[in-house]
């Protein structure tokens, strides 16, 4: 079983990442480099004790978008397995 949760890099995201929610992670999926950037620098301490995967997917599709959802989820079966 998987517990996910689900928060944004940018100033306009509706749930925003914290410091707190890196430590609970055991592993943060981001779609873009530019995600993973912004996570290290705002969170340096952090981001070291927490694997960081890069799914390089743009980051442009709308908000809970069908292809983007099936995207996700065939992006992280090989490091999650079947969901």
């Amino acid at each position: 079983m998987h517990i996910v949760r689900s928060a944004g890099t940018e100033p306009s995201a509706r749930v925003k990442v914290t410091e707190k929610q890196l430590y609970w992670a055991d592993v943060v999926f981001v779609m873009e480099k530019r995600h993973k950037q912004r996570l290290t620098e705002k969170f340096a301490l952090a981001t070291q004790e927490t694997e960081i995967i890069m799914l390089d997917i743009p980051d442009d599709y709308p908000y809970m978008d069908a292809e983007l959802i099936q995207i996700l989820k065939a992006s992280v079966v090989p490091y999650l397995g079947e969901l």
